[in-house]
Protein backbone atom coordinates (compact mmCIF):
# COMPACT_ATOMS: atom_id res chain seq x y z
CA UNK A 1 0.00 0.00 0.00
CA UNK A 2 1.59 3.39 -0.88
CA UNK A 3 2.01 5.96 2.06
CA UNK A 4 -1.04 8.03 0.01
CA UNK A 5 -3.27 5.62 0.81
CA UNK A 6 -2.04 4.76 4.31
CA UNK A 7 -2.87 7.98 4.98
CA UNK A 8 -6.03 8.44 3.30
CA UNK A 9 -7.23 5.09 4.96
CA UNK A 10 -6.00 6.71 8.53
CA UNK A 11 -7.80 9.95 8.07
CA UNK A 12 -11.06 8.43 7.25
CA UNK A 13 -10.84 5.60 9.83
CA UNK A 14 -10.53 8.66 12.42
CA UNK A 15 -13.43 10.88 11.15
CA UNK A 16 -15.34 7.25 11.25
CA UNK A 17 -14.44 6.93 14.85
CA UNK A 18 -15.27 10.43 15.89
CA UNK A 19 -18.81 9.92 14.07
CA UNK A 20 -19.08 6.36 16.09
CA UNK A 21 -18.01 8.04 19.35
CA UNK A 22 -20.41 11.22 19.04
CA UNK A 23 -23.21 8.96 18.16
CA UNK A 24 -22.67 6.93 21.48
CA UNK A 25 -23.42 9.93 23.37
CA UNK A 26 -25.86 11.27 21.70
CA UNK A 27 -28.75 9.45 20.90
CA UNK A 28 -31.53 9.37 18.46
CA UNK A 29 -29.97 12.32 15.92
CA UNK A 30 -27.98 10.58 13.67
CA UNK A 31 -28.25 13.11 10.96
CA UNK A 32 -27.23 15.90 13.24
CA UNK A 33 -24.10 14.31 13.48
CA UNK A 34 -23.33 13.77 10.38
CA UNK A 35 -24.45 16.90 9.14
CA UNK A 36 -21.99 18.58 11.89
CA UNK A 37 -19.09 16.38 10.46
CA UNK A 38 -20.40 17.41 6.82
CA UNK A 39 -19.77 20.91 7.81
CA UNK A 40 -16.36 20.58 9.33
CA UNK A 41 -15.40 18.38 6.12
CA UNK A 42 -16.58 20.84 4.15
CA UNK A 43 -15.12 24.13 5.97
CA UNK A 44 -18.38 25.89 6.74
CA UNK A 45 -21.35 26.91 9.36
CA UNK A 46 -24.20 25.34 10.43
CA UNK A 47 -27.60 26.66 11.30
CA UNK A 48 -29.53 23.87 13.52
CA UNK A 49 -33.67 24.42 14.01
CA UNK A 50 -34.95 22.19 16.95
CA UNK A 51 -37.29 22.27 20.16
CA UNK A 52 -35.62 22.66 23.36
CA UNK A 53 -33.68 19.66 25.21
CA UNK A 54 -33.05 17.78 21.44
CA UNK A 55 -29.10 17.81 22.84
CA UNK A 56 -28.19 20.73 20.30
CA UNK A 57 -25.50 22.21 22.73
CA UNK A 58 -24.49 18.91 24.11
CA UNK A 59 -23.81 17.38 20.15
CA UNK A 60 -21.17 20.45 19.51
CA UNK A 61 -19.81 20.16 22.89
CA UNK A 62 -18.99 16.67 22.59
CA UNK A 63 -17.47 17.06 18.90
CA UNK A 64 -15.28 19.54 20.68
CA UNK A 65 -14.01 16.53 22.61
CA UNK A 66 -13.48 14.52 19.73
CA UNK A 67 -10.76 17.11 18.28
CA UNK A 68 -8.26 19.14 19.37
CA UNK A 69 -9.20 22.76 19.55
CA UNK A 70 -11.02 25.02 21.61
CA UNK A 71 -15.26 25.64 22.04
CA UNK A 72 -17.15 28.55 23.46
CA UNK A 73 -20.95 28.64 23.70
CA UNK A 74 -22.27 32.04 23.48
CA UNK A 75 -26.24 32.47 24.84
CA UNK A 76 -27.03 35.12 22.34
CA UNK A 77 -29.79 37.86 24.36
CA UNK A 78 -31.43 41.33 23.51
CA UNK A 79 -28.99 43.33 25.48
CA UNK A 80 -25.77 41.56 23.61
CA UNK A 81 -23.30 43.62 22.28
CA UNK A 82 -20.58 42.88 19.12
CA UNK A 83 -18.00 43.73 21.59
CA UNK A 84 -18.90 40.34 24.01
CA UNK A 85 -18.30 38.87 20.87
CA UNK A 86 -15.72 40.34 19.01
CA UNK A 87 -13.53 41.60 21.91
CA UNK A 88 -12.43 44.87 22.55
CA UNK A 89 -9.52 47.21 23.04
CA UNK A 90 -8.77 47.82 27.06
CA UNK A 91 -6.96 50.86 28.46
CA UNK A 92 -3.86 50.05 30.08
CA UNK A 93 -2.80 53.19 32.16
CA UNK A 94 0.36 51.41 33.05
CA UNK A 95 1.63 51.52 29.53
CA UNK A 96 -0.75 54.28 28.72
CA UNK A 97 -1.75 52.10 25.29
CA UNK A 98 -4.72 50.37 24.37
CA UNK A 99 -4.58 46.06 24.28
CA UNK A 100 -6.98 44.26 22.43
CA UNK A 101 -8.86 41.66 24.65
CA UNK A 102 -10.12 38.82 22.14
CA UNK A 103 -13.58 37.66 22.58
CA UNK A 104 -15.46 34.40 22.23
CA UNK A 105 -15.11 34.49 18.67
CA UNK A 106 -11.28 33.47 18.41
CA UNK A 107 -11.95 29.79 19.71
CA UNK A 108 -12.37 26.74 17.03
CA UNK A 109 -16.03 25.62 17.51
CA UNK A 110 -18.33 28.40 18.53
CA UNK A 111 -21.83 27.59 19.55
CA UNK A 112 -24.20 30.66 18.99
CA UNK A 113 -26.79 29.72 21.11
CA UNK A 114 -30.61 31.30 20.08
CA UNK A 115 -28.88 33.41 17.41
CA UNK A 116 -32.18 35.07 16.70
CA UNK A 117 -32.51 36.52 19.88
CA UNK A 118 -30.00 39.60 19.32
CA UNK A 119 -30.07 42.19 17.72
CA UNK A 120 -29.08 43.40 14.21
CA UNK A 121 -25.59 44.69 14.52
CA UNK A 122 -24.24 41.54 16.66
CA UNK A 123 -26.09 39.44 14.00
CA UNK A 124 -23.53 41.76 11.61
CA UNK A 125 -20.37 41.27 13.89
CA UNK A 126 -20.99 37.22 13.55
CA UNK A 127 -21.81 37.72 9.71
CA UNK A 128 -18.20 39.20 9.44
CA UNK A 129 -16.73 36.43 11.60
CA UNK A 130 -18.41 33.48 9.12
CA UNK A 131 -17.81 34.90 5.91
CA UNK A 132 -14.31 36.39 6.25
CA UNK A 133 -13.16 34.83 8.73
CA UNK A 134 -11.98 37.96 10.47
CA UNK A 135 -13.18 40.79 12.44
CA UNK A 136 -12.71 43.72 12.36
CA UNK A 137 -12.16 46.37 15.92
CA UNK A 138 -10.93 50.03 15.37
CA UNK A 139 -9.23 50.68 12.85
CA UNK A 140 -7.38 46.87 13.24
CA UNK A 141 -8.27 43.27 11.56
CA UNK A 142 -7.96 40.58 13.39
CA UNK A 143 -7.85 37.25 11.47
CA UNK A 144 -9.38 33.88 13.36
CA UNK A 145 -8.32 30.58 13.49
CA UNK A 146 -7.88 28.16 10.99
CA UNK A 147 -10.20 25.93 11.86
CA UNK A 148 -13.30 27.56 12.85
CA UNK A 149 -17.11 26.88 13.15
CA UNK A 150 -19.79 28.38 14.33
CA UNK A 151 -23.02 26.33 15.10
CA UNK A 152 -26.11 28.61 15.77
CA UNK A 153 -29.53 27.71 16.65
CA UNK A 154 -32.92 28.62 16.49
CA UNK A 155 -36.26 27.55 19.13
CA UNK A 156 -38.89 27.38 16.29
CA UNK A 157 -41.43 27.11 18.85
CA UNK A 158 -41.00 30.52 20.44
CA UNK A 159 -40.68 33.50 18.58
CA UNK A 160 -41.44 36.26 20.77
CA UNK A 161 -38.63 38.49 21.34
CA UNK A 162 -36.76 37.50 18.47
CA UNK A 163 -34.66 38.87 15.61
CA UNK A 164 -35.01 37.41 12.16
CA UNK A 165 -32.16 36.76 10.49
CA UNK A 166 -32.28 38.37 7.08
CA UNK A 167 -31.87 36.22 3.61
CA UNK A 168 -27.99 37.73 3.19
CA UNK A 169 -27.26 35.58 6.49
CA UNK A 170 -29.15 32.67 6.06
CA UNK A 171 -26.94 32.41 2.92
CA UNK A 172 -23.92 32.77 4.86
CA UNK A 173 -24.86 29.09 6.19
CA UNK A 174 -23.89 26.25 4.73
CA UNK A 175 -26.26 23.93 6.21
CA UNK A 176 -29.87 24.33 7.87
CA UNK A 177 -30.15 21.57 9.94
CA UNK A 178 -33.76 20.91 11.59
CA UNK A 179 -33.81 18.37 14.40
CA UNK A 180 -36.42 16.44 15.40
CA UNK A 181 -37.72 14.27 17.95
CA UNK A 182 -35.85 10.95 18.77
CA UNK A 183 -37.87 7.67 18.34
CA UNK A 184 -38.99 5.78 21.56
CA UNK A 185 -36.63 3.68 21.11
CA UNK A 186 -33.82 6.14 20.98
CA UNK A 187 -35.74 8.02 23.98
CA UNK A 188 -35.30 4.68 26.21
CA UNK A 189 -31.69 4.43 25.57
CA UNK A 190 -31.38 8.33 26.33
CA UNK A 191 -33.06 7.37 29.73
CA UNK A 192 -30.63 4.84 30.28
CA UNK A 193 -27.62 6.77 29.79
CA UNK A 194 -29.30 10.10 31.98
CA UNK A 195 -29.13 7.90 34.66
CA UNK A 196 -25.47 6.50 34.50
CA UNK A 197 -24.19 10.06 33.78
CA UNK A 198 -26.83 11.26 37.50
CA UNK A 199 -24.81 8.27 39.26
CA UNK A 200 -21.47 9.63 38.48
CA UNK A 201 -22.44 12.59 40.57
CA UNK A 202 -22.78 14.67 37.35
CA UNK A 203 -19.11 14.59 36.55
CA UNK A 204 -18.36 16.10 33.31
CA UNK A 205 -18.37 14.69 29.86
CA UNK A 206 -14.82 13.12 29.18
CA UNK A 207 -13.68 12.03 25.58
CA UNK A 208 -12.97 8.55 26.02
CA UNK A 209 -11.61 8.45 22.15
CA UNK A 210 -7.92 9.97 20.81
CA UNK A 211 -8.84 13.50 19.93
CA UNK A 212 -8.23 14.65 16.57
CA UNK A 213 -5.45 16.97 15.55
CA UNK A 214 -6.27 19.58 13.08
CA UNK A 215 -3.98 18.49 10.84
CA UNK A 216 -5.63 14.95 10.12
CA UNK A 217 -8.97 17.57 9.71
CA UNK A 218 -7.32 19.20 6.92
CA UNK A 219 -5.82 16.40 5.13
CA UNK A 220 -9.70 14.87 5.59
CA UNK A 221 -10.93 18.53 3.76
CA UNK A 222 -8.49 17.86 0.72
CA UNK A 223 -9.99 14.14 0.50
CA UNK A 224 -13.14 14.84 0.24
CA UNK A 225 -12.48 17.57 -2.25
CA UNK A 226 -10.77 14.63 -4.71
CA UNK A 227 -13.83 12.28 -4.11
CA UNK A 228 -15.02 11.62 -7.99
CA UNK A 229 -18.03 13.03 -9.14
CA UNK A 230 -19.31 12.18 -12.72
CA UNK A 231 -19.99 14.87 -15.29
CA UNK A 232 -23.62 14.48 -15.59
CA UNK A 233 -23.92 14.34 -11.95
CA UNK A 234 -22.32 17.58 -11.34
CA UNK A 235 -24.89 18.78 -14.41
CA UNK A 236 -27.67 17.59 -12.06
CA UNK A 237 -26.46 18.93 -9.28
CA UNK A 238 -26.01 22.55 -11.00
CA UNK A 239 -29.62 21.75 -13.02
CA UNK A 240 -31.24 21.20 -9.29
CA UNK A 241 -29.78 24.96 -8.18
CA UNK A 242 -30.47 26.56 -11.72
CA UNK A 243 -34.51 25.05 -11.20
CA UNK A 244 -34.95 27.25 -7.56
CA UNK A 245 -34.47 30.13 -10.40
CA UNK A 246 -36.73 29.63 -13.28
CA UNK A 247 -39.03 27.00 -11.59
CA UNK A 248 -41.65 27.72 -14.50
CA UNK A 249 -39.83 24.90 -16.72
CA UNK A 250 -40.63 22.20 -13.82
CA UNK A 251 -44.36 23.55 -13.72
CA UNK A 252 -46.39 26.62 -12.79
CA UNK A 253 -47.46 25.33 -9.33
CA UNK A 254 -43.42 26.26 -8.78
CA UNK A 255 -43.15 28.86 -10.21
CA UNK A 256 -46.46 30.09 -8.39
CA UNK A 257 -44.32 29.24 -5.11
CA UNK A 258 -40.76 30.83 -5.25
CA UNK A 259 -40.33 34.18 -5.33
CA UNK A 260 -36.50 33.74 -4.89
CA UNK A 261 -33.82 30.70 -5.65
CA UNK A 262 -30.66 30.13 -4.44
CA UNK A 263 -27.28 31.51 -5.66
CA UNK A 264 -24.19 30.34 -6.82
CA UNK A 265 -23.35 29.91 -3.02
CA UNK A 266 -25.35 26.88 -3.03
CA UNK A 267 -24.07 25.28 -6.01
CA UNK A 268 -20.71 25.07 -4.05
CA UNK A 269 -22.48 24.14 -0.91
CA UNK A 270 -24.49 21.57 -2.39
CA UNK A 271 -21.02 20.25 -4.40
CA UNK A 272 -18.66 19.91 -1.07
CA UNK A 273 -21.27 18.60 0.89
CA UNK A 274 -22.63 15.76 -1.36
CA UNK A 275 -18.64 14.82 -1.77
CA UNK A 276 -18.56 14.99 2.39
CA UNK A 277 -21.28 12.83 2.89
CA UNK A 278 -19.66 10.08 0.36
CA UNK A 279 -16.17 10.10 1.94
CA UNK A 280 -17.90 9.67 5.09
CA UNK A 281 -20.21 6.81 4.10
CA UNK A 282 -16.56 5.57 2.53
CA UNK A 283 -16.65 6.00 -0.97
CA UNK A 284 -14.56 7.62 -3.23
CA UNK A 285 -17.83 8.92 -5.65
CA UNK A 286 -20.86 10.68 -5.37
CA UNK A 287 -24.20 8.46 -6.19
CA UNK A 288 -27.56 10.90 -6.63
CA UNK A 289 -28.73 9.92 -3.23
CA UNK A 290 -25.83 12.09 -1.79
CA UNK A 291 -27.32 15.20 -3.91
CA UNK A 292 -30.73 14.62 -3.34
CA UNK A 293 -30.19 13.42 0.42
CA UNK A 294 -27.93 17.02 1.06
CA UNK A 295 -30.24 19.39 -1.44
CA UNK A 296 -32.69 20.00 1.75
CA UNK A 297 -30.00 21.18 4.00
CA UNK A 298 -28.51 23.50 1.68
CA UNK A 299 -31.47 24.97 -0.50
CA UNK A 300 -34.19 25.37 2.52
CA UNK A 301 -32.59 28.36 4.15
CA UNK A 302 -31.82 29.79 0.33
CA UNK A 303 -35.18 29.85 -1.02
CA UNK A 304 -37.72 32.41 -0.85
CA UNK A 305 -41.50 31.73 -1.13
CA UNK A 306 -43.89 33.55 -2.34
CA UNK A 307 -47.44 35.32 -0.15
CA UNK A 308 -49.63 32.79 -2.17
CA UNK A 309 -47.32 29.46 -0.69
CA UNK A 310 -46.83 30.77 2.79
CA UNK A 311 -51.14 31.06 2.69
CA UNK A 312 -51.28 27.14 1.11
CA UNK A 313 -49.24 26.32 3.90
CA UNK A 314 -46.50 24.82 1.53
CA UNK A 315 -42.68 25.40 2.99
CA UNK A 316 -38.95 25.09 1.47
CA UNK A 317 -39.29 21.73 1.92
CA UNK A 318 -42.03 20.80 -0.01
CA UNK A 319 -40.68 22.79 -2.68
CA UNK A 320 -37.16 21.11 -2.94
CA UNK A 321 -39.18 17.61 -2.73
CA UNK A 322 -40.85 18.75 -5.81
CA UNK A 323 -37.99 19.96 -8.19
CA UNK A 324 -35.43 16.52 -6.66
CA UNK A 325 -38.80 14.26 -7.94
CA UNK A 326 -39.33 16.14 -11.54
CA UNK A 327 -35.72 16.30 -12.52
CA UNK A 328 -34.18 13.29 -13.94
CA UNK A 329 -31.80 11.38 -12.35
CA UNK A 330 -28.68 10.66 -15.12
Amino acid sequence: MSEQNHTEDFTQSALIKLKDFINQEIIGQEILVERMLIGLLADGHILVEGAPGLAKTRAINVLSKGIQGDFHRVQFTPDLLPADLTGTEIFRPQQGTFEFQKGPLFHNLILADEINRSPAKVQAALLEAMAERQITVGQATYKLPELFMVMATQNPIEQEGTYPLPEAQLDRFLLHVKVDYPKPEHEKSILHLARSEARSAGAKLTCTMESISQKTLFAARNEVLDVYMADTLEDYLLQIVLATRNPAAYGSDLASWLQYGASPRASIALDRCARAKAWLNERDFVGPEDVQDMAFDVLRHRLILSYEAEAEGITTDDVIKELVSRIAVP
